[in-house]
Formats: structure tokens, sequence, C-alpha cells
């Protein structure tokens, strides 16, 4: 039995997955402070929880930031402070005493949504997650773009503009306006409940609105010019916001604002379909099936 780990950012979710079919997915709040050593803590009580009596041969961990390209340790995770240059995947597998691979998360993500989900039977796609920041997966030719350092397909640093900091040091990104932690954050600027669920469901208040315009904004223009660029089949929209109620309808009429001829005719947009489930069937998948058995 693989199991399929996505750390996320507020929550984390844990499934044992075989032959690409999570037999069960549970997901557990993050620890606050984030540290290594925290969240390694609570992914082996859990695992210790959840596989009792289950013989693990290997867990996949889909982490989000910059990885390096032979996926031993983290080298940016700006939402997870204090983790630069740690040596990930050998800490996890000596206190957790399985193997242990990992890959950048939005990339589980979108092997996930590939492999059985929205993007299902696509050879060229572009996975975007929005969730506590933004991420993204890039699948070209049926192969995960990963970069000449291993770093490809970090579409939440995407350059929009502006002055906002990003936890990645770099400013005017598109996490910083489209992530949670960001719109949550501009909601407290502007004196609202910052709750992205409340937030998303009473968009139409007049007080609500202009934030989702400058969030509907940014993203509109970065996926088309993502799609310029790169000409997918199909833009996968995940994470807590993508597959959100009239989230994509909303949406495509300013993708195509943005876009040329013909690609605005071309344009798929389509909500993720597996939620959680994506990236820890993506983080399993780090393990050929040889290793299930």
């Amino acid at each position: 039995m693989i199991l399929g780990v996505d750390l996320g950012g507020h929550s984390f979710a844990l499934g044992f997955v075989r032959d690409g079919t999570v037999l069960s997915l549970r997901e557990f709040e993050t620890p606050r402070s984030r540290t290594p050593e925290a969240v390694s803590a609570a992914l082996k009580e859990r695992i210790d929880d959840m596989g009792s009596g289950i013989k693990v041969h290997g867990i996949g961990i889909g982490v989000p930031g910059m990885l390096d390209f032979d996926r031993e340790k983290v080298l940016r995770s700006p939402n997870f402070a204090g983790w630069e240059g740690l040596h990930l995947r050998s800490l996890l597998e000596k206190s957790l005493g399985i193997p242990v691979r990992m890959e950048n998360d939005a990339n589980c993500t979108a092997l996930g949504e590939g492999a059985m989900g929205a993007a299902r039977g696509l050879e060229n796609f572009i996975v975007l997650t929005l969730g506590t920041g933004v991420g993204g997966g890039v699948v070209i030719g049926g192969n995960l773009v990963r970069g000449g350092h291993g770093m490809a397909g970090e579409l939440g640093h995407i350059v929009i503009g502006g002055r906002r900091i990003c936890g990645c040091q770099g400013s005017g990104h598109l996490e910083t306006v489209a992530g949670a932690d960001g719109i949550e954050a501009r909601a407290l600027e502007l004196g609202l409940e910052p709750d992205l669920k409340q937030l998303w469901a009473r968009r139409d208040d007049y007080r609500i609105r202009p934030l989702w315009d400058e969030v509907l904004e940014a993203i509109g223009s970065a996926v088309a010019s993502l799609v310029h660029i790169l000409d997918p089949d199909a833009v996968i929209l995940g994470g807590g916001l993508g597959p959100a109620e009239d989230f994509v309808e909303t949406l495509e009429p300013v993708v195509k604002r943005y876009l040329g001829e013909p690609y605005r005719t071309l344009l798929e947009l389509r909500p993720a379909k597996l939620g959680k489930a994506a990236a820890v069937i993506g983080a399993a998948s780090l393990f050929s099936p040889a290793g299930e058995e």
C-alpha cells in the first residue's frame, strides 16, 4: 500500500492509494507553527492512527513550494517559514521510518487530475490551484514540465504588477492577490470578515465586489498569458476556490477579454474534480505500481 500526502497549507490530507484509487482519505489541521518538527510529528501521529495494521511500502508527499531538482530539499516555501534549504525528504524518512518521495504539491495535483480527474485523457493541460497560496502544474505532451532547475510551473509567482511583497520575497505576484491568505488579508484591510467561503458567497455585496474584481482580473490575465504561451487543451482550476459554485463561469469572460483569437474560441476552463484526492493520488504515483505489491 502507498500513502499519499498533500501537505497543503491550512490543512493536510492523507490517503491510502492502490492502483490510482484512494481507499481512504482524511484531512487534518496543519499545526499553527508550520515548523518542520511540528509538521513531521503531526504526520507521524496521523499515519500511526490511520495505518494501524496496514503495511505501507512508501509515502509520496506533495510539498508546497520550490524543490531542488532531485527532490531532496526545499528551496523556498512561502507559506512555511523557515523551511528554506531543509532536507525534507531525509528528515521525514527518518521520522516516519518509511521510504519517502516528494514533489511540489500542485504538480501532484496535476498528476492526479491527469490520471483520474478533470484532465483525464489530455496530453497538454495546466492545473492552477487556488488555495492558501496559488500553485500550478503544467503537463505538455503527457509529461510534467519540471524545467532546468526543477522549479517550472510556479504559476502563483506570475508577475501581475503591484508592490505587494510575496512570501518568496518577489513583488507583484499573482499569489499575493489570488491566494486565500492574500484575499483574507485584503478583506481585513477593508473591515470585512476574513472568511474565503463567505466572501465568495457574498460576492455581490457592494463592499465585497471590488475585492473580487481585483482577484478575478489578476487570475484572468494570468490564465490568458499561460494560454498564449502554452496553448493547452484545457486549464483546470483547483484548490478551494477553483471548483466553487459559478467560479469558472464568472472567470471565463474575464479570461476571454484578455485573449486574442483564435485562443478565445478554443479556451476551455474546467473545475477540478478530485479535490484533496488529486494531490494524494499524484503523490502516491511517485512510487511505481510495483512498489504497491
